[in-house]
């Protein structure tokens, strides 16, 4: 029989409320709330939470408030940058490459929740990964929705809600988010 925590990373509906699911959630909003709270000049400081708190590969720079729900699902590379209040539900792995920039306010979402509102009313949710291919922009305001892919070399634009996949190199934009031109 699975735990919760499997059935949530294998995409399947899961029960948000199991206590191991709410202990490790709470762990983590101890991190956050460590990491909010530094001073601008606590640089080690915060490199020591973001490795506690996530898989790190290389220099990465998060400029607080930064929110997520457990951290350990987020996987992230080289020379990675978020600017302000950036929001990650990490229920499902969510895998960012290299030179990744976020704007402020971009939200990634792996979270899904049933369209039957009594499986909703019973607390159970699922969810999908999310992952970001090396050298991608991604503009202020962005949200990017369950299960997408975009391509390595790609820029989404600002206030962009990404539905669906988008491939390499190219300039994506609106909402729902749609290729502009390729690069």
């Amino acid at each position: 029989m699975k735990s919760e925590k499997e059935k949530m990373l294998a995409g399947e509906l899961y029960f948000a409320g199991d206590q191991n699911l709410m202990d490790d959630r709470l762990m983590a909003r101890v991190l956050i709330s460590e990491y909010n709270s530094t001073k601008p000049i606590e640089t080690e400081e915060r490199k020591e939470i973001l490795e506690k708190l996530m898989v790190v590969k290389g220099e990465i720079k998060i400029e607080p408030p930064f929110y997520c729900d457990y951290g350990y699902n987020i996987e992230v590379g080289k020379n990675f940058y978020a600017n302000f209040s950036c929001t990650i539900l990490d229920v499902n792995r969510v895998i960012i490459g290299d030179n990744v920039m976020f704007g402020p306010n971009v939200q990634v979402y792996t979270a899904t929740h049933p369209l039957d509102a009594e499986e909703r009313i019973k607390g159970l949710e699922s969810s999908k990964p999310i992952t970001i291919g090396d050298n991608v922009w991604i503009g202020g305001g962005a949200v990017l929705l369950p299960g997408i892919t975009i391509g390595k070399n790609t820029t989404i634009g600002a206030g962009s809600v990404v539905t669906k996949d988008i491939p390499d190199n190219v300039f994506a934009g609106g909402n729902p988010c749609k290729i502009i031109k390729k690069l």
